[in-house]
């Protein structure tokens, strides 16, 4: 008898001990909070630029070194497959746009995007990219404009000192504008250090700098840009530093998207595996400093390619592209560092503006 109200009242507390659980609220997860963030746009890449572009690299994967991956939807607000600049207007203020929109939602009303609320937390801003510095995904990052077009406008955001460093080309867009403006001189008297010199890029301690270095987007890295790219970014995270608040730098490899659009397998993976020895200085660096959160995604895919059996030689692949523009695939998202897990699972792209409003507590 006693040993069956034993066996009672166990079973008893078994089940008042697990409807307790059941009920009990689960703990929303911390996340340790970044004091730095490298946000890096592989534009137009996809899994299958990545797959093709490394599969005979020699040098260190990049890609390999990140803990955390998800997958980006990337539909616009009017389409299916988004532009650059939809893509990058939904990382900067969190609301699809239509085709062609920067920094503004598919309605056309402005939206403060992560730079303009960054700098009011004190924080650095900066963009390093292949095109030029007004181009869709760095412009969406600091300007406001109904089209992508509007190159002229956009670089008259500039001004409002959103964005501390910029460096890239598009030195047409600055000097010998038809409005006759000279932006440079211009952002001379608002602090700006402006540098414009096509030759090969140099080293330069500036809190506030513009760095222009073609007349509009710069050149392949086959037709011997070099290096450019690590070391614009060396240079930005050095200036950038100086905020002891914090910062956020934006790294486009711009020109990835640029081979996808040609169908150029080869100048797609060039300008691939130059933003792979980029990824690899950064990660370099987020893992000496230890509170740095590194970010790697595209804004959509570019030139629908598959890899498909090469039957001449089947340990290596032909190219096939569907298209000469964008797809609609998803595309990855790789994380690194303080808060790097919040960037698992499959999301909309917004949500990689809220990630990182949450990890940064911007309200």
């Amino acid at each position: 008898m006693k040993n069956s109200m034993k066996k009672i009242w166990i079973s008893l507390f078994t089940v008042l001990l697990g409807l307790h659980v059941a009920n009990a609220k689960p703990k929303k997860p911390k996340y340790k909070k970044p004091k730095k963030v490298i946000f890096l746009i592989g534009d137009g890449m996809g899994l299958a630029q990545i797959t093709g572009a490394m599969a005979d690299n020699t040098a260190i994967n990049a890609f390999e070194r990140f803990p955390i991956i998800g997958l980006s939807k990337t539909k616009s607000s009017d389409n299916f497959v988004t532009d650059s600049g939809a893509g990058a207007t939904v990382f900067s203020i969190g609301k699809k746009s239509y085709n062609g929109a920067i920094g503004v939602d598919s309605a056309g009303k402005e939206y403060d995007g992560l730079f303009e609320m960054l700098k009011d937390k004190g924080w650095g801003t900066g963009v390093v990219v292949t095109s030029s510095i007004t181009h869709a995904t760095p412009a969406a990052f600091y300007a406001h404009v109904g089209s992508r077009k509007s190159e002229d406008e956009i670089a008259e955001f500039l001004i409002r000192n959103h964005c501390d460093i910029a460096i890239g080309g598009g030195i047409k867009y600055f000097k010998d504008r038809k409005d006759k403006r000279d932006l440079l001189e211009e952002l001379k008297e608002k602090g700006y250090t402006t540098i414009v010199d096509s030759s090969e890029i140099k080293s330069v301690e500036a809190k506030k700098l513009i760095y222009l270095l073609a007349n509009d987007g710069m050149k392949k890295e086959s037709e011997g840009r070099g290096d450019y790219l690590k070391k614009a970014t060396e240079i930005a995270i050095n200036n950038l530093s100086r905020n002891e608040e914090g910062y956020f730098l934006m790294v486009e490899g711009s020109q990835i998207d640029w081979g996808g659009h040609a169908n150029d397998f080869q100048y797609m993976k060039s300008e691939l595996l130059d933003f792979n020895q980029t990824l690899n200085a950064v990660l370099d660096y987020a893992a000496k400093d230890g509170n740095t959160l590194v970010v790697v995604t595209a804004d959509h895919e570019t030139g629908g390619l598959s890899l498909i059996e090469n039957k001449e030689n089947k340990s290596t692949f032909k190219v096939n592209y569907s298209s000469g523009g964008h797809s609609g695939i998803m595309v990855p998202v790789f994380a690194y560092g303080p808060g790097a897990e919040l960037f698992s699972g499959i999301y909309e792209n917004t949500e990689i503006h809220y990630k990182f409003k949450k990890l940064l507590n911007i309200k």
